[in-house]
């Protein structure tokens, strides 16, 4: 038997209240933790080319992916930028005079990110790709003419 408070609810309903108060806490604390979740990428912009055999030491941890890949002589590191990526938030880099990289975090999972990236020469896009960064991974996006070779984007995150 049901015992009746005051306002003509029961026990029973005040449970269940109670009950859907929690369960609506704990989905928006999860909601917003994962709308809030911020996503650090480490980004290298690197110049490849055939003129000389210079490897970048502060390239060491990526020459063997790049021999692998890429097949230039030179690898030099032009730029390095540790972005905090937020979801649907692009953050634009001045990659050189003129030439801009957006990079925007479009999906979060457990085990990866997944990124768009957008290189705007002249306000037209040269590249317009996406890809899904793991982390302890780096992945490396081959681009527009630089100079005497090209450049290379290498996006790597620890999350």
């Amino acid at each position: 038997m049901a015992v009746r408070r005051s306002g003509g609810r029961t026990d029973d309903d005040m449970k269940r209240m109670a009950f859907l108060l929690v369960a609506f806490f704990v989905f928006s604390s999860l909601s917003l933790s994962t709308a809030s979740a911020q996503v650090p990428v480490r980004m290298r912009l690197i110049q490849a080319s055939n003129v000389g055999q210079n490897i970048d030491p502060s390239l060491n941890d990526v020459h063997k992916e790049l021999g692998s890949l890429f097949n230039f002589t030179s690898y030099r590191l032009l730029r390095e930028e540790n972005l905090r990526l937020s979801q649907n938030q692009p953050v634009t880099i001045t990659a050189h005079p003129g030439r801009f990289m957006e990079v925007t975090l479009v999906g979060l999972k457990r085990d990866a990110a997944k990124l768009k990236i957008r290189v705007i020469r002249e306000g037209k896009d040269i590249l317009d790709t996406q890809v899904r960064l793991s982390p302890g991974r780096t992945v490396l996006i081959g681009g527009p003419r630089h100079g005497e070779g090209v450049v290379i984007y290498a996006l790597s995150t620890p999350f």
